[in-house]
């Protein structure tokens, strides 16, 4: 089995730091995995408390990729958790977990190491730099005896908690890659200190928005949920659906802003059939979904896709009365893989619109980027005529 992983949707500090703790963990593990692109590895990690983590999961769930999600909160849809504050004792837990899923044990420890504890331990400054260093640390003066050593417990790894409302998010500091330890010098006491090295900003929390309860297994049950006096949507999340307005438009404003679980109304079942039954047909959850994805970029594209990349339309999306301009972009993805620029122009459509339809797809599965193909060397044309029968004989 191929043991990939990959990262996206994420600020550079987090990306550095979590490069980090896989090397740290990734040597633990004999180097099992190897860090490769997000379309080219098999596992993903996505940062679910960005703006844009959920819809990262959307589009790799659909890609049929496994999706770790790192998050402070306790809980989380995807299919593996890495919780932050994160370090490698934590990501070799995870990475072991992740390979014995796929049918790989990895939890043999190799010869001479210790296996990797899941979370820090408490060490005196003096410990961790001689055991860093391979030394062991110096018995205490005055004290007689063997060199004083540090175990490493084992520590059980509970498994993950199936898939539960997104809860909220506290602010948790940002994991920064370790630092070297500072080495002896011989200069004189009276020398400035280094200066210290610049720290990236915190990453700010996020609270769960209504995008975030469509994704499945993120609600259980039948809910009523209305914001501001607006319009009334009946929620199944067991089966999929909803009861609401046949038109998008007069719920754009319930994707703005913070949503929490206590704002859905769980419902019985009488309420839920008289209720239900003055709302009309039911409709799929998917399409509020789509109209998720519409609205979230606000002409910005995804994070983890390039502009300048070649989209698809996998098949034919359900295109909305309310927005005829789709039907012509659409139009123009159907006729092979292009760039975002030479669809609104083949398609009349300012660039704007054509990525907010494309994020729309990608996180219903309905679009998707194609890797530019390698050029294939042309091969130089074979003689014709008697002169060049002769010449190649």
């Amino acid at each position: 089995m191929s043991l990939t992983l990959g990262l996206t949707g994420m600020d550079p500090a987090t990306e550095a730091a979590l490069k980090a703790a896989f090397v740290d963990a990734n040597a633990r593990l004999n180097g099992h995995w190897q860090l490769l692109p997000e379309a080219e590895a098999k596992y993903v990690v996505v940062d679910m408390d960005s703006m844009y983590g959920p819809m990262s999961w959307l589009r790799l769930h659909a890609a049929g990729k496994r999706v770790i999600g790192l998050t402070t909160a306790p809980r989380t849809q995807t299919d593996f958790r890495l919780g932050r504050p994160f370090d490698g004792n934590q990501v070799a837990v995870l990475l072991r977990e992740v390979a014995a899923d796929g049918g790989v044990d990895l939890s043999a420890k190799a010869a001479g190491t210790d296996a990797a504890p899941s979370k820090p331990i408490d060490m005196p400054p003096e410990i961790i730099r001689t055991a860093s260093a391979g030394v062991p640390p110096r018995a205490e003066a005055g004290k007689v005896g063997s060199p004083a050593t540090v175990p490493t417990p084992e520590i059980p790894v509970a498994p993950l908690p199936t898939a539960a409302p997104p809860s909220e998010v506290t602010a948790a500091p940002t994991p920064q890659p370790p630092r070297p330890e500072a080495s002896v010098s011989t200069a004189s006491a009276d020398a400035p200190p280094p200066a210290a090295a610049p720290q990236p900003p915190p990453v700010p929390p996020r609270e769960p928005v209504f995008a975030d309860w469509l994704a499945p297994g993120a609600l259980r049950g039948r809910f009523r949920y209305r914001r501001n006096g607006g319009a009334v949507l009946l929620i199944d999340a067991t089966t999929r659906q909803y009861h609401g307005p046949a038109v998008l438009k007069p719920v754009a404003a319930y994707f703005d802003g913070v949503v929490r679980i206590e704002d859905f109304e769980a419902l019985d079942e009488a309420t839920w059939a008289s209720e239900s039954a003055a709302l009309g047909a039911p409709q799929p959850l998917q399409r509020l979904q789509w109209f998720g994805g519409l609205l979230v970029g606000k002409g910005e594209l995804l994070p983890g896709h390039d502009v300048a990349g070649r989209c698809q339309l996998t098949k034919w999306p359900q295109t909305e009365r309310e927005f005829p301009k789709h039907f012509r972009i659409a139009t123009a993805m159907m006729k092979g893989p292009a760039t975002l620029p030479d669809i609104a122009t083949a398609s009349g459509i300012p660039l704007a619109d054509v990525i907010d339809f494309v994020n729309a797809n990608l996180v219903t599965g309905f679009a998707e980027f194609v890797p530019e193909a390698p050029i294939e060397p042309i091969e130089p044309p074979k003689p014709t005529g008697l002169l060049g029968r002769l010449r190649g004989k």
